[in-house]
């Protein structure tokens, strides 16, 4: 296992957005093709919008049965064979193992990547009892590069603290549950940044709409740059106008640890 880093602080506490097995990403019904927020500006990525957000591609995991499912999204990025996506994917909120990195592959530009089984980097600190949304990260390898471009290392975001409206375009390249298409993409907002916690790392709260399959998600600024990536959202499928303190999304933006990890992994 990699570098781990993190510390006190919020806790991974609201529904994480890995797919679950009952039902594949963009196929079910009911509830759980409810948005979160009384508007749904999402539509299906088109191959300009992957020419545009370069490295969006789909993390795949074996279920018990050894059936593959959609599981998050996840991002090459700084080189064809670094990848970018949530810690929750292997870990529970209590930091217990639920998936082996050789459980996985990655899926992107129509071919699928096994990794190297040995590389696992997690966001968090040896002496962490939780999962945080601003440690909820987690870094890969290819086992061989990818024929893909990859996503740049952003620099880091010039963003205040506290309350702002940041329009951005949140890039769901494993689409939702709660949303017809196979990816997603969707013009929002970023309405607060809080304090630095773990890593010094900020959480971004927006009002992008998600649901199951939408973690890892890119959230991406005007510029087209990658500003944060989702971690987790409140009341995932109970639609709900939005509200700052109970019903929003949340992401953590690239600095601190994650973007000295990137920046390190990637040289």
């Amino acid at each position: 296992m990699g570098l781990v880093t993190g510390g006190a602080g919020r806790f991974l506490a609201l529904a994480t957005c890995v797919a679950i097995p009952a039902t594949a990403a963009g196929t079910g019904g009911g509830q759980r093709l409810a948005a979160l927020y009384a508007q749904d500006g999402r539509r299906e990525l088109t191959g300009a919008d992957l020419e545009r957000f370069s490295g969006a591609g789909v993390l795949w995991c074996r279920r018990p049965d050894g059936i593959p499912q959609k599981a998050a999204a996840a991002w090459l990025i700084g080189t064809r064979s670094l990848v970018l996506m949530n810690a929750h994917n292997f870990r529970n909120r209590q930091l217990e193992v639920t998936r082996t990195v050789a459980d996985c592959y990655f899926q992107i530009a129509g071919r699928n990547y096994g990794f190297a089984p040995d590389f696992l980097e997690l966001g968090i600190e040896p002496e962490a009892r939780r999962l945080h949304i601003t440690d909820d990260w987690a870094l890969l390898r290819l086992a061989e590069p990818a024929e893909a471009r990859p996503q740049p290392i952003p620099d880091a975001p010039h963003l205040p603290t506290g309350d702002l409206t940041l329009p951005v375009t949140m890039v769901s390249p494993a689409g939702h549950e709660n949303y017809r298409g196979q990816s997603s993409r969707e013009s929002c907002a970023i309405r607060r940044i809080d304090p630095p916690s773990e890593g010094d790392i900020r959480r971004a709260r927006h009002d992008c709409n998600d649901g199951y399959g939408g973690s890892g998600s890119g959230l991406f600024d005007e510029a087209g740059h990658l500003v944060a990536m989702q971690s987790a959202s409140l009341s995932m499928n109970q639609r709900h106008a939005f509200d700052i303190e109970f019903h929003y999304g949340s992401a953590l933006l690239i600095e601190g640890r994650l973007r000295e990890a990137l920046r390190a992994q990637a040289r």
